[in-house]
C-alpha cells in the first residue's frame, strides 16, 4: 500500500509525525479514512478515536477533541485541541471524571449549564468507550 506523511498535533506537543498507510479521521460529517493520493479535504473534528496504520504491527489510537484535519498532496496535519495516546489514560481516574461530569449535568441549573455539561459527559463518554475497544 502506499504511503503519505502524517501529523498529530496539540497545543502541548507533537503526538506523531511519520510516513503512514492510512489514517481514520473522526470528522463532523463522519468518520473518513484517508490513504495516499486522497483529495483534498478541510475537516472539523470531532471527538473521537484517530487511528493510525503505519503498515506494521497493531495501529496507533489517539483520542482527539476538537480541532481540524487538513488533507493536502502533501499528506495529512490533524490539529487537535486536544490530543492523547489511548495507552496513556487511566481508567479509574476517567472513570471519575464521567461521575463527576454526570453530576455536573443533573445539577446544572440553566439550559446553557445542561448543554455544557452534556456536551463534557459525551465526550467523556466516548472516550472511555475508545478504551474499551
Amino acid at each position: 500500500m502506499a504511503i503519505f506523511h502524517f501529523e498529530l498535533v496539540s497545543p502541548e506537543r507533537l503526538l506523531f509525525a511519520g510516513e503512514v498507510e492510512s489514517v481514520i479521521v473522526p470528522s463532523v460529517e463522519g468518520e473518513m479514512t484517508v490513504t495516499a493520493q486522497h483529495a483534498p479535504v478541510m475537516a472539523v473534528l470531532k471527538p473521537g478515536v484517530v487511528t493510525v496504520s503505519e503498515g506494521k504491527g497493531a495501529p496507533r489510537r489517539l483520542f482527539v477533541r476538537g480541532g481540524f484535519a487538513d488533507v493536502r498532496p502533501e499528506g495529512l496535519t490533524i490539529l487537535a485541541e486536544h490530543a492523547i495516546p489511548l495507552e496513556e489514560l487511566d481508567a479509574e481516574a476517567l472513570a471519575q471524571l464521567v461521575k463527576d461530569a454526570q453530576e455536573d449535568f443533573d445539577d446544572a441549573a440553566t439550559d446553557e449549564a445542561k448543554r455544557d455539561a452534556a456536551e463534557k459527559l459525551s465526550q467523556l463518554k466516548e472516550l472511555r468507550d475508545a478504551l474499551v475497544h
